[in-house]
């Protein structure tokens, strides 16, 4: 029987230890993917110390994947041995409800994370449903592109869903593993950006990844300009924040997207939603359609992370720097 090896914890905030697994013969709607990069994600970290309680050890973590096919089932027509793909937050879905259906298996409750429940890609291989296995475009560069399949399609998705264009003005909260993306993606979108931070250090950078505005929220004054300004709000970043500050820097119609989970409730007045009919929306990562289009997109207008490089027999070492936010701005492992 063949067998997976990667690095697995053992226990909540366990160090990751050799590890591998048996697996049987492959299903007919399945690829195997030889894993040559894997991004570390904040959410590997909460999978690693149980933080949300659905971790069940001993697991590999890892879900922002990069790889070869090496091997494909039976039914599966559009995928082929030697191609180059990448696997996010999903590995699976039921196929048959209605959210499925109609394109958006990211909502089904049926859905399979990538290491929830199953091993993830601290590995040297992986097996996934064909469908959630994405054909990259060959400009792209695997490290660069792996925290994409999650990071990247975190805030491109709110983007395109929300039907961000030319003539909208996005607010960007955060210019972390996240934020650097979501300034370049809506400088694709043709976007007037606007980047929030409470480093003042970032403002050239930020500049430079896409937003046309800068804006240090540690400067009260800077929010309060900021009135009435935005038609979409993403908030990127997992402090706290003046949420009802940035109720209220939106435009009528406006969006506030949470991406980020802060550890206090949001403290909202109703009334500031009411009348100027704005929204506050949450957004998870993507369906398959959208991490097929930001790759795209990506390929197009030269969206990648700015990425830290270790090898896979350091992921400890990746996951700490991550831990401690040593990282700008997001770890990648290489095989």
């Amino acid at each position: 029987m063949p067998e997976i090896r990667g690095l697995a914890t053992h226990a909540a905030g366990a160090q990751l230890l050799p590890y591998k697994y048996s697996v049987e013969e492959l299903g007919p709607h399945e690829v195997e993917v030889r894993i040559t990069h894997c991004g570390v994600c904040h959410s590997d970290l909460h999978l690693i110390d149980n933080d949300w309680g659905v971790s069940k050890y001993p697991f590999i973590p890892g879900h922002e994947i990069v790889g070869t096919v090496t091997a494909v089932g039976s039914e599966v027509v559009d995928r082929q041995a030697g191609q180059r793909v990448g696997i996010g937050w999903q590995a699976d879905s039921c196929g048959i409800c209605e959210w499925c259906r109609q394109g958006d298996e990211h909502l089904c409750a049926k859905s399979q994370p990538t290491c929830i429940g199953r091993n993830g890609g601290y590995a040297d291989s992986i097996r996934v449903n064909a469908l959630f296995a994405i054909p990259i475009p060959e400009v792209l560069e695997s490290e660069n592109v792996a925290p994409l399949l999650c990071g990247g399609i975190t805030v491109y998705s709110p983007l395109r869903n929300l039907l961000a264009r030319p003539s909208s003005r996005v607010g960007v909260i955060g210019i972390g593993g996240l934020g650097h993306l979501a300034l370049q993606f809506a400088r694709a979108f043709g976007c007037e950006v606007t980047a929030f931070s409470t480093s003042q250090d970032k403002e050239q950078e930020a500049l430079e990844l896409g937003a046309n505005h800068f804006v240090n929220t540690r400067d009260n004054g800077g929010l309060k300009k900021a009135v009435g300004s935005f038609d979409l709000i993403l908030s990127t970043t997992s402090a706290d924040q003046d949420f009802q500050g940035f109720v209220a820097a939106l435009r009528p119609k406006g969006t506030l997207v949470i991406l980020g989970v802060a550890p206090s409730p949001l403290q909202i007045g109703g009334h500031s939603l009411i009348s100027g009919q704005k929204a506050i929306a949450g957004s998870p990562t993507g369906s398959p359609r959208d991490l097929r289009e930001m790759l795209d997109v990506a390929a197009r207008h030269k969206v990648k992370a700015i990425t830290e490089h270790f090898a896979m027999k350091d992921a400890n070492k990746a996951v700490e720097r991550v831990k401690k936010n040593q990282v700008r701005y997001r770890a990648v492992l290489a095989n």
